[in-house]
């Protein structure tokens, strides 16, 4: 799909926060896996950037966010998701896709 210039006149940051703990999640990643990693990262560092492309990835980040409040809610962490669109370039190609920071509120 061919985009106009007037179509991209909003630039998406690279990085939300270059310190920040970045997990890319895939179609096939396991979400029990997924929140696992997430509930380890948020305990030590209280935020975690989550990467998804595609349908299917997002899917699974989502509901690995899910799972992963249900980790971290026996120790009093109260997670809560902020989602934006991140321009991430695989192979070359400049492909369109979802992060989502997750962190204590």
């Amino acid at each position: 799909m061919a985009f106009s210039e007037s179509s991209k006149a909003t630039a998406r940051p690279k990085r939300a926060d270059p310190a920040m703990e970045v997990l890319k999640v895939s179609a096939t990643s396991k979400p029990v896996a997924v929140a696992g990693a997430i509930a380890g990262v948020v305990r030590t560092q209280s935020k975690v950037e989550v990467q998804a492309i595609g349908a299917g990835a997002i899917n699974q980040a989502v509901k690995a966010i899910a799972i992963s409040r249900g980790y971290v809610a026996p120790g009093g962490l109260d997670l809560v998701c902020i989602p934006s669109f991140i321009d991430i370039s695989i192979d070359g190609e400049e492909r369109t896709g979802i992060r989502l920071i997750v962190e204590v509120r």
